[in-house]
């Protein structure tokens, strides 16, 4: 109950806040409690949606235009067999005689209408609408697998671009959107445009045909009665005035509840030790029980908003179909009673066959109408992921203000890396995170990084890295501003290893490998050797082929660490992070490694993120950062002899904890050399 009531409440605020946007002709915009936007987006229109999906066609438009040709040969074959009725009602159970153009065609299957009996007529009529249909349905399979094709290639299409658009996101952006909501943008929303095919294009094009086809045969038989018939269409822009420009914005609302619970889902599976640890797995049970309710009562919303078309239809065509029989019969008396009286000729007069015939007709004129208002619902359902598409596709990539044009070779990068009175600030923050940042990393140096936490030292091997720019100052490699150089180009010099280590779902050999898609196996054992998992690895049932795991699950912290630094070793970097990479290892795998290391880093830049101060005393320059600037920087040596914070760092770590309180004891002397 208690559940119930908060996804309640949630849904209230929803409602409330949703009418507010509709009144301001926002509705494409959620916002906070506080009436802010909660993200950026863009409220276009039909015409601006399909000029899109026609610009994502690309090679698809002949192939398409050429479905539905076929989709119109197809609807007109279906048509004709239609008129089957008439003949049928007029010619063989009546007493009307054969004339004109149906003498003339059913001649050609050999029927006489002065020797031939009714039932030749019957025959031929069966046959000439068994070959319409055979060839109706063979001409549209033709033209729906095309069309099933296209389909299929633009959903692969759009998945692919919306992945390589999102890989190539500023990190801030990644991070926002979450690896559940990234999932649920690929699988749901950029599948849209492929829904679209058949939803905006190939459904419409065949309901259009059909209802051009019908008006032609319609306006043939009784132009009068044609009228009445239209008078419903003016209904049908008025529903969907009324309704759809209300649906699309709650499926837009929909979505964006749904990913919000995948992202949920990824963040608590994905933590499930901390979860289990702290006990907390009722309280994300509840929330994800809270989003999935509210999403259910979103879903409901949209249900009755959606039933709105549908209910009028539902009326609307039984009332048309009975408005139509009955001023038709009083037609088809009419015309008697003047025939009898002489004032009209027979072949001017409504017929009973004419009126079946009639019927017939206004039912393939409205029924394709009638199918467009029930799958209105999905149209927007995919209007609204195409259009969360197009947000994320228009949103600028890392770095695009300043993309590069040079190229650098790995053969000849000498690695000398200059910070120039850099500073940082994020995008949406207003204090600067690095601010007047001056140093020169000589090539092959080893710069150690030093503070407390949130002093900027990530940050500053984020922009080392280049996963962003600098806002002010310019960071130059060998005297070449990055921001010159091809992300790509430069980023083939990095080997990243960093304290939270990812690995993927595959082998111990897939991982090792990913740092060069072209390493032989050889190499990759030598690198697995050097970085001393070789060992490990030998142990394992599979070896070098065992799977390892989501994150490398099924690995201890230290395996996964060393499995980077082989990693690391494997790519053959010029410039190395390393983000403390031996903190997980035992102490005699630390001493290996740290032997592995020292070969390692021999001749390449290395920039060093140090936690535990006694890993670093060899560095050949120690930065030591606080609240975003370099306060000191010089050799392990020069610094203790400044007696400055990194002494009292040092001082700090090699203190003893008190056994009582488990506190550092100030008061001990002890020896920071």
């Amino acid at each position: 109950m208690v559940r119930e009531a908060a996804s309640g409440r949630a849904f209230a605020r929803y409602r409330r806040d949703f009418k507010q946007r509709v009144k301001d002709g926002t509705a494409s915009i959620p916002t906070d409690r506080r009436g802010r936007p909660r993200e950026v987006t863009r409220q276009r229109g039909f015409g601006e949606l399909l000029s899109q999906f026609w610009k994502m066609l690309g090679a698809d438009r002949l192939p398409l235009i050429l479905a539905l040709v076929a989709l119109s040969v197809s609807v007109i074959l279906g048509l004709a067999p239609l008129y089957a009725p008439k003949l049928v009602v007029d010619h063989v159970l009546g007493d009307i005689a054969v004339t004109g153009w149906v003498e003339s065609l059913t001649g050609v299957f050999g029927y006489d209408s002065e020797t031939s009996t009714p039932s030749v007529l019957l025959t031929v009529i069966l046959i000439g609408s068994i070959l319409l249909i055979m060839a109706s349905v063979g001409v549209g399979l033709l033209g729906r697998w095309t069309a099933t094709k296209i389909s299929k290639r633009m959903m692969v299409r759009s998945r692919r671009r919306v992945f390589d658009h999102a890989s190539r996101l500023p990190l801030h952006r990644v991070h926002e959107l979450k690896s559940g909501g990234m999932s649920s943008i690929l699988r749901d929303d950029a599948s849209a445009p492929g829904s679209l095919v058949f939803e905006m294009v190939y459904n419409p094009w065949r309901a259009i045909s059909q209802l051009v086809g019908s008006l032609a045969i319609l306006v043939w038989v009784d132009l009068r009665l044609l009228a009445v018939a239209l008078v419903i269409l003016p209904v049908v822009w008025l529903t969907h005035r009324t309704w759809i420009s209300r649906i699309r914005p709650m499926y837009r609302d929909i979505r964006r509840t749904r990913r919000k619970i995948d992202a949920h889902s990824a963040e608590a599976f994905g933590g499930v030790r901390v979860v289990r640890g702290f006990a907390r797995r009722r309280t994300e049970s509840a929330q994800f029980v809270r989003r999935s309710a509210l999403q259910v009562r979103q879903d409901l919303y949209a249900w009755w908003w959606s039933r709105g078309v549908d209910t009028a239809w539902a009326l609307l065509i039984p009332l048309a179909t009975a408005l139509i029989l009955f001023i038709g019969g009083l037609r088809i008396l009419d015309d008697r009673a003047a025939i009898a009286a002489g004032t009209l000729a027979p072949g001017d007069a409504l017929t009973v066959g004419g009126l079946v015939a009639f019927l017939t007709y206004v039912a393939a004129l409205l029924g394709p109408i009638a199918s467009l208002a029930s799958t209105a619902t999905g149209l927007q359902n995919s209007l609204a992921g195409f259009d969360r598409t197009l947000d994320l596709l228009e949103e600028p990539e890392e770095l695009h203000q300043s993309p590069g044009h040079r190229t650098v070779d790995p053969d000849t990068v000498r690695g000398e890396l200059r910070f120039e009175n850099v500073g940082y600030r994020y995008p949406a923050g207003d204090k600067p995170v690095l601010q007047d940042i001056d140093f020169t990393a000589e090539p092959g140096s080893v710069v150690a990084l030093v503070g407390a936490s949130g002093a900027g030292k990530t940050t500053l091997c984020n922009l080392v890295a280049r996963f962003d720019d600098p806002t002010s100052g310019r960071i130059t490699l060998d005297g070449t501003d990055l921001r010159e150089i091809r992300v790509g180009s430069y980023r083939q010099l990095l080997g990243i290893v960093e304290q939270d280590i990812f690995l993927f779902d595959g082998t111990i050999r897939d991982n090792i490998g990913y740092a060069r898609k072209d390493a032989t196996d050889e190499e990759v054992t030598e690198a697995a050797r050097a970085a001393n998992a070789d060992g490990f690895i030998g142990e394992l049932e599979d070896g070098y082929d065992t799977v390892i795991g989501e994150r490398g699950v099924r690995l201890s912290g230290g395996q996964r660490q060393r499995l980077a630094i082989a990693r690391a070793i494997l790519a053959d970097p010029r410039i190395l992070i390393l983000d403390e990479a031996t903190s997980n290892l035992d102490t005699a795998s630390e001493r290996l490694i740290q032997q592995s290391l020292s070969t390692l880093i021999a001749g390449r830049t290395c920039f060093v993120i140090a936690h535990r101060l006694s890993t670093i005393r060899h560095a050949d320059l120690i930065l030591v950062l606080a609240d975003g600037r370099v306060i000191e920087q010089g050799t392990h040596d020069q610094l203790m002899a400044d007696a400055g914070l990194y002494h009292g760092m040092i001082h700090m770590q090699l203190q003893p904890a008190d056994r009582d309180m488990g506190l550092l004891n100030y008061d001990e002397p002890v020896s920071a050399s």
